[in-house]
């Protein structure tokens, strides 16, 4: 079990949403809620990772907001620096734009772009040279969870990345557990099976690097305000990457809201 001294992540990723005039309008009422909410940001860390398009817009916009947004990239070149690698963004490019935070591992990456455990350890390893904190994402598909296959497959992503995470880098890497059937579909791993899978987690983490009890774990897959509560009480759910609610302000910020009074 982990320790209560980590503090809660809320993270919304916008993936390939929305367009130019809607993300205004989503900035200006995120701003709105926050101000209302009044979250500490010691209580409760809150990010979003906006498309590439409007990484930048979403940062200088946030930046005068009275709490402190952290902006995510959603992905990151297997390339670093730069160079003729048409369509890429370099870690280093990120970083010299001051976005330190991205998504690495996230299934629709892995399944629709085939980003292979190979290409993954290329990106992490890239990442962390350019000092950047990962959010690491992992899961089982419906198919591996029915064949009792879940932890199998949830762990060997964990080990998956060991090998290129220095000891001192551990303090760099955010877990979340996104089971892939839960994404986007409305149903969500009942609390019980979610803090089951986050002990699993933890516990491999243990195993890999003493920081292993001090790494927010975060839960994914359908996260809404009707859920948030009961998945912030358990004690090895450190947080959560929220997808399709993270379009809506209100729903977003009552998320936050729910792990900052549970932890």
């Amino acid at each position: 079990m982990s320790g209560s001294t980590i503090t809660p992540w809320v993270v919304g990723n916008w993936k390939m949403n929305p367009m130019q005039a809607n993300t205004q309008q989503l900035l200006a009422d995120l701003k709105q809620q926050l101000e209302q909410a009044s979250i500490p940001h010691d209580v409760c860390k809150i990010g979003v990772a906006p498309t590439l398009l409007a990484l930048l817009q979403v940062k200088n916009e946030l930046a005068t907001d009275a709490h402190e947004v952290f902006v995510v990239a959603q992905d990151v070149s297997r390339i670093a620096g730069t160079g003729a690698f048409t369509g890429e963004v370099s870690a280093d490019l990120l970083k010299d734009s001051q976005v330190d935070y991205v998504l690495i591992g996230h299934s629709e990456r892995r399944e629709i772009f085939n980003d292979t455990p190979a290409i993954l350890n290329e990106k992490i390893k890239n990442a962390l040279a350019a000092n950047l904190h990962i959010i690491y994402c992992v899961g089982e598909s419906l198919e591996q969870r029915e064949s009792g296959q879940a932890e199998q497959v949830v762990l060997q992503q964990i080990c998956d990345i060991a090998g290129v995470v220095n000891p001192e880098q551990w303090v760099h890497i955010t877990v979340a557990y996104e089971p892939i059937w839960a994404i986007g579909t409305g149903k969500t791993a009942s609390p019980d099976d979610a803090q089951a899978m986050h002990a699993k987690i933890r516990e491999g983490l243990s195993q890999i690097t003493p920081e292993g009890q001090n790494i927010a774990i975060l839960y994914g897959g359908s996260v809404k305000p009707e859920n948030a509560v009961e998945l912030a009480a358990c004690p090895d759910i450190n947080g959560a990457l929220v997808g399709g609610a993270s379009l809506n302000a209100e729903s977003f910020v009552q998320i936050a809201q729910a792990f900052a009074q549970s932890k």
